[in-house]
């Protein structure tokens, strides 16, 4: 079944069809179709190096700044995005797409408070000063964290910290798509799981759609309605989760669920 068709229950927000982005003459990612519906989380696993990091950065615009030509199409709810103008970009960026990366300490300002970069951006996004305190700091909770930290400076937050502060700027923007690359992999397994149920929840409030990528099939399994395995920049299987992961059809699938560490594999009674 192609990934259109797996979305017809659902309104299509996100739209990728013929997505190749090269550098040179070496093609990284050649994606023939990926669909995210309204509302609907979609994971996308594979290795480091499939390509899944670089979709998300085409996703963002971003792509063509890291030096990659990128082409076909990529469509938000209709709008081509692909070819777009830097300006229009930007706009879309945060108020409509937001995202959360692996390493989050790299987009904090070091001469700024955490709190000031976190409420500027939803000052960016149209909020007052005031909406913009409220929501920052219900978005802290939402991740576990006090909201005493937004007068912090990010060297003095932990990476766990500073990885969930970035996971509840994302959140308090209320996207209508998030795309989350690997936002949970420095955390404990407690933390991880609470952030994830808070991703659900906002998805049930706000029908976010998020695109969410990782190598971790536990963390998939988990979160995810649709799942893709990305290898060599090719989506080399797609469906629903369940079926993905429970009867794979591609060898490398395969080859990835057989790598999941069972519980009380490899003990001696």
């Amino acid at each position: 079944m192609s990934e259109a068709a797996a979305t017809t229950a659902v309104e299509t927000r996100l739209a990728l069809r013929g997505l190749q982005i090269a550098f040179g003459s070496r093609r990284v990612v050649d994606l023939d179709e990926l669909d995210l519906g309204a509302g609907e989380i979609v994971g996308l696993a594979g290795e480091s190096g499939s390509g899944k990091s670089m979709t998300a950065m085409a996703i963002l615009g971003l792509a063509t700044h890291l030096g990659a030509t990128v082409g076909g199409s990529i469509r938000l709810e209709g709008e081509e995005l692909v070819g777009a103008p830097d300006r229009r970009l930007r706009e879309i960026r945060g108020r409509r797409i937001a995202a959360i990366f692996q390493s989050p300490v790299s987009a904090f300002n070091p001469v700024y408070r955490v709190g000031e970069g976190f409420i500027g951006a939803l000052r960016l996004h149209g909020a007052d000063a005031g909406e913009a305190k409220e929501r920052a700091e219900v978005a802290m909770r939402e991740v576990l964290l006090s909201p005493d930290l937004l007068r912090r400076y990010p060297h003095q937050l932990s990476g766990g910290q500073a990885q969930r502060v970035a996971i509840a700027q994302a959140l308090a923007l209320r996207a209508e798509v998030l795309l989350a690359d690997e936002p949970t992999s420095a955390l404990d397994v407690t933390v991880q799981a609470e952030i994830l149920e808070s991703l659900r929840r906002v998805r049930d409030e706000v029908g976010m759609s998020i695109l969410f990528i990782s190598h971790d099939l536990a963390v998939l399994a988990e979160l995810s309605d649709r799942l893709a395995v990305m290898q060599h920049g090719v989506v080399v299987e797609s469906g629903s989760t369940g079926q993905v992961l429970g009867d794979p059809r591609d060898d490398y699938t395969r080859e990835l669920v057989a790598a999941v560490p069972k519980v009380g594999e490899g003990l001696v009674a």
